[in-house]
């Protein structure tokens, strides 16, 4: 670790860089399925919140263009997302929205809105909502999974026809809204390197749905977001999540995969780029196992040896710890796996 006489001073510095937060919701309905929804009442007690505790919400495209540049904003910044573009967001979000002057973004699913269904947004409504200055953005052609190949095609082949429908999707979304922002939400959160890498190679920011704060080291193909719909929507969860601070942590090689069959990886090493935290208050839980054991190295790295296999399906590793200089708040750091069926199967959304 670097000397800590050094830290007040190094991080008088780091509190003045980007700090932030962005929150994913999908419905603001009291009717819509639990697990994706948020109610309007509670919705609108989000943004009381955010407002009593003097958050400042930004554009989407304001904290991405101070990572880019590499520019500080103000600490506790925070941005709002919306997936899938439902009715329910022009119906509820959109009027309590406009209530606090809050901007925001919605990712959207071009073949899903030419269907014309009454349960999204059509073209007109979305055109509509760019002229007021929100940001339409993509959340790919139909809503598949980037990370999952077809058994009929290669892995190579599937990126080149996911890839081409993806950037037809930005096309019809400036088509439609006059703005291309290329930004990208992976459809169920799900990314794998090679995905990563394509979105870099395209000059596309992706946006994932693992939790953690973003800050200038934030990797732009891997943007992580709260969700704060249901189950996680009480405001005691969301205060430590508007307050979490980005928690620096690299992964290299094989631990850099997010796609493993079950029983196939029994340990993982992180590497940290922090000292603003005691390394005995450092907690990971992974999602099916707990809490995990944590052995740090001499080199600012630590293992941990999972407890059991881990289960199938979606994954998650949260870890956090308390700031020094900043008590009550937390670094927040996530890595999501997406965990196969032994004979490599994916398991069902």
């Amino acid at each position: 670790m670097r000397n800590t006489i050094l830290i007040p001073l190094l991080y008088a510095l780091s509190f003045n860089s980007l700090a932030a937060v962005i929150l994913q919701y999908h419905h603001v309905s009291a009717t819509t399925p639990q697990s994706t929804s948020i109610s309007p009442s509670q919705f609108e007690v989000h943004l009381q919140y955010l407002k009593d505790k003097n958050f400042t919400v930004v554009p989407l495209s304001a904290l991405i263009n101070a990572i880019k540049k590499q520019q500080p904003l103000k600490d506790r910044t925070v941005a709002i997302t919306f997936d899938d573009a439902y009715q329910d967001n022009v119906t509820f979000a959109k009027p309590l929205l406009n209530k606090f002057g809050y901007p925001y973004t919605i990712f959207v699913n071009p073949s899903i809105i030419n269907r014309g269904t009454k349960k999204y947004l059509s073209w007109q409504q979305l055109k509509a909502l760019a002229d007021e200055g929100v940001i339409i953005a993509n959340h790919g052609y139909a809503h598949d999974s980037m990370a999952r190949v077809p058994d009929d095609l290669s892995q190579d082949q599937w990126l080149k026809h996911y890839g081409q429908l993806l950037l037809d999707s930005e096309k019809l979304i400036e088509q439609k809204t006059g703005h291309s922002w290329r930004y990208f939400a992976y459809p169920y959160g799900e990314y794998s390197l090679l995905n990563q890498q394509w979105m870099k190679a395209h000059d596309f920011i992706a946006f994932t749905q693992q939790s953690g704060a973003i800050g200038l080291a934030t990797d732009l193909s891997i943007v992580p977001r709260f969700p704060a719909s249901q189950p996680y929507d009480t405001i005691s969860g969301l205060r430590d999540k508007l307050n979490s601070l980005p928690l620096d942590v690299g992964l290299i090689g094989q631990n850099a995969n997010t796609i493993f069959k079950h029983k196939s990886k029994t340990a993982i090493r992180f590497n940290v780029d922090e000292d603003d935290f005691n390394r005995s208050q450092l907690t990971c839980y992974v999602s099916g196992l707990g809490r995990q054991a944590i052995n740090w190295q001499k080199n600012n790295s630590f293992t941990i040896n999972f407890s059991a296999d881990i289960p199938t399906g979606r994954v998650r590793c949260n870890c956090t710890a308390p700031s020094i200089s900043q008590p009550g708040r937390y670094y927040w750091y996530s890595k999501p796996w997406f965990i196969l069926e032994e004979s490599g199967e994916w398991y069902p959304l």
